[in-house]
């Protein structure tokens, strides 16, 4: 192996290194409560997701730096000097292998760790501890609880506007549907993002792991009044869910 080789082998192991090292030190950080780049994840699945983003996002800085960096050294290296000729290269298979296999392989790789976490966070949704429904509408989102008999739309059903209360550490499988045009539930803390479709229900679920206050948003544009629709989001311990729950029902049945 020529010392070419060795460089070219020794770059990419380091590369990938730097990578992994990249991740998971950014992963570690955002576990420990340092905002990098996203908001603060609430939902038993933020951490993964997270992982995902950061491998992702250190992948493409790398390549993005070493890109740049090769092409200074080109600019400088190989610029116009008086007396000297430019000649043609037909380069390096070698290396053209190389930058060829290497992305092939983090492609492939990335595609299939997507498609378990997509299948963890898309697929067949846990068991539900509640179940709710939520229907956008230009401008606000109708919230529906279930009442004493534990379905949906009866008329015991608890309903509010823009003001949506989960308990945490449980397992909450959403109904979403639209009443007119697209909209989009978004809760960034959740790294949830939902199309409300008209004529479709959806169905996706959540797990909080914090208590607090959010907000949530439609991300798509549905008509002049869309900068105003946004909900409030209250996570909170299943006692307190269960007594603003009875207070709401109390109210509603007077």
């Amino acid at each position: 192996m020529n010392l070419r080789s060795k460089l070219s082998n020794a770059w990419a192991a380091a590369l990938a290194a730097g990578v992994w090292w990249g991740a998971d030190a950014a992963w570690a950080l955002g576990q420990a409560g340092a905002r990098i780049w996203l908001p603060e994840g609430v939902s038993s699945v933020a951490p993964t997701i997270d992982r995902l983003f950061y491998i992702i996002l250190w992948i493409t800085g790398a390549v993005f730096i070493a890109v740049e960096a090769t092409l200074l050294v080109f600019l400088v290296r190989y610029r116009q000097r008086p007396g000297r000729r430019a000649t043609y290269t037909h380069g390096s298979s070698l290396v053209e292998t190389i930058w060829t296999v290497i992305p092939a392989l983090i492609l492939v790789w990335l595609a299939f760790y997507n498609q378990r976490i997509w299948a963890q966070v898309r697929g067949t949704p846990p068991p539900a501890d509640l179940e709710i429904e939520i229907t956008g509408e230009q401008f606000a989102w109708n919230i529906r609880y279930t009442g004493s008999d534990g379905l949906l739309n009866t008329a015991d059903d608890i309903t509010t506007i823009n003001q949506l209360h989960l308990p945490v550490q449980q397992t909450v499988l959403i109904r979403l549907k639209s009443k007119d045009v697209i909209h989009s539930f978004f809760v960034p803390q959740f790294r949830f993002k939902q199309d409300a479709v008209p004529g479709i229900t959806g169905r996706v679920w959540v797990q909080p792991v914090k208590e607090g206050q959010l907000e949530i948003a439609c991300a798509e544009l549905c008509g002049l009044g869309h900068y105003r629709m946004r909900g409030f989001l209250t996570l909170e311990s299943s006692e307190a869910f269960q007594a603003w729950l009875a207070t709401m029902a109390a109210e509603q049945a007077l």
